[in-house]
């Protein structure tokens, strides 16, 4: 079908339908280049032109028009208007077409309805690859779902339930159903609402890594995370051999937790992005994170301290750490305490070239014979498969977001290496591919 042909499309169904044609929808489908796999952006919250943002009679157009359609694999509708009775317009549309691998429902009205739909239809759905669905508060029971959705579903390999309102069965739930399922390689359940103090769901999730062998990127930000739980997720991490990126931004973990991930990073080298972010590591945390990177068998290879109440001994040993080792490419760490020898420290990485601008979160400049950091605008992506390359995903500190391309490590064995040569790119400057083509 060309371009011209679904909008023309489009038009015949809001005619049938009787429904109103949205100018945006219009344009977009006009503006559809005559190629296969192509992604529709239909973001709300577009800077480059006013739209009209999409309602569920649009989304009911929309999905009629794309259930004949071939040549679209993606498509982006984040930050419009849409709830559940929008989300069962797109089920209906996963169950009649078998080309669109992506879905983005970020920052929506769907809540536990609209994702029991979706579920539902991705039971039968085998084309589907990226499910995200940030924002949208489904809650308990619609998390419980779309658990009991990947008992049966084989294909889809990211799912995205950051800041949806999950409690602590779905996070649980999530943890059972992966302990047997081999297909998802990137979960997000960041920002739960758990109110237990126990963190009982990090022994579920331990649990799971110890025998998951698929997932590479886990994100568990926000979720109240304290040195015992990250004990707890340690001793799963000891027999993982497949995460490459852990997210543990904005939780409570110390010292003591940084001296267990130590002993994950001393003996597990498959890890390659930690984050830490917004946690309090403090100068201990730093210097222990500085002499794991320093032992032979680490693999890390990015890592982000940033507002760790970090001070001058931590940070220098973080420094030297980088210099002493050509494994750890990638440092961010404003936000703390960044005295004049850690500023030294730092232009001295810099200017030696060890440590790329592109690399790092601060650059160097100098003021009366003193030097000082400045922040820019790089820090690790926050999803690998879902940032987009046309617009900022997030915080602005992920604008011109890095992410780490997950090259085959030179310690691993050759049929290690094979086996992860599906993996996301390490450094990404253009868009995020899908670890499978469509």
């Amino acid at each position: 079908m060309s371009a011209e042909g679904l909008s023309e499309v489009y038009g015949a169904v809001c005619e049938q339908q009787q429904l109103p044609v949205n100018p945006y929808v219009l344009d977009v489908l006009q503006e559809a280049t005559d190629t296969k796999n192509v992604t529709l952006k239909l973001t709300g919250n577009s800077r480059l032109r006013r739209v009209q943002r999409l309602s569920d009679s649009d989304v009911h157009a929309l999905s009629k028009t794309l259930q004949g359609s071939r040549r679209v694999t993606g498509l982006d509708v984040r930050y419009n208007n849409i709830t559940d009775e929008g989300a069962a317009h797109l089920a209906h549309l996963l169950q009649e077409n078998s080309t669109l691998c992506s879905l983005d429902l970020m920052g929506n009205d769907i809540q536990t309805e609209g994702a029991e739909a979706l579920a539902k239809s991705l039971q039968r759905n085998s084309a589907l690859l990226s499910l995200r669905l940030t924002g949208n508060k489904i809650g308990n029971r619609g998390a419980m779902h779309l658990a009991s959705m990947l008992q049966i579903n084989n294909t889809l390999q990211e799912l995205d339930l950051a800041d949806c309102d999950l409690a602590t069965q779905s996070v649980i739930a999530f943890a059972i159903v992966l302990s047997s399922n081999r297909t998802l390689r990137s979960v997000n359940i960041s920002r739960p609402l758990l109110f237990s103090h126990q963190e009982e769901w990090a022994v579920h999730w331990s649990g799971t890594l110890a025998v998951n062998g698929t997932l590479t990127e886990l994100h568990l930000g926000k979720t109240g995370l304290t040195d015992t739980g990250v004990e707890r997720l340690a001793e799963g991490l000891w027999a993982n051999h497949s995460l490459r990126y852990l997210d543990l931004r904005c939780n409570r973990v110390t010292r003591d937790g940084v001296q267990h991930l130590v002993q994950v990073l001393r003996r597990n080298p498959t890890l390659e992005i930690l984050d830490l972010s917004s946690n309090r590591i403090e100068d201990d945390g730093a210097v222990y994170l500085s002499e794991a990177v320093a032992w032979p068998d680490c693999g890390l290879r990015a890592l982000s301290v940033t507002s760790n109440n970090i001070r001058m001994e931590g940070l220098v040993s973080l420094a030297q750490a980088v210099k002493g080792t050509s494994t750890l490419t990638h440092i961010y760490i404003w936000g703390n305490h960044l005295e004049e020898p850690v500023c030294q420290a730092f232009r001295e990485l810099m200017a030696s070239g060890r440590l790329p601008p592109q690399h790092t979160d601060v650059c160097v400049y100098e003021v009366d014979g003193r030097v000082y950091l400045a922040e820019t605008f790089h820090g690790l992506r926050r999803h690998y498969y879902w940032t987009p390359s046309y617009a900022p995903d997030g915080c602005p500190a992920t604008n011109a977001a890095l992410a780490l391309r997950a090259e085959p490590n030179t310690k691993r064995s050759n049929a290690t290496s094979r086996a992860e040569s599906s993996l996301p790119p390490h450094v990404q400057d253009g868009p995020v591919t899908p670890l499978q083509p469509c």
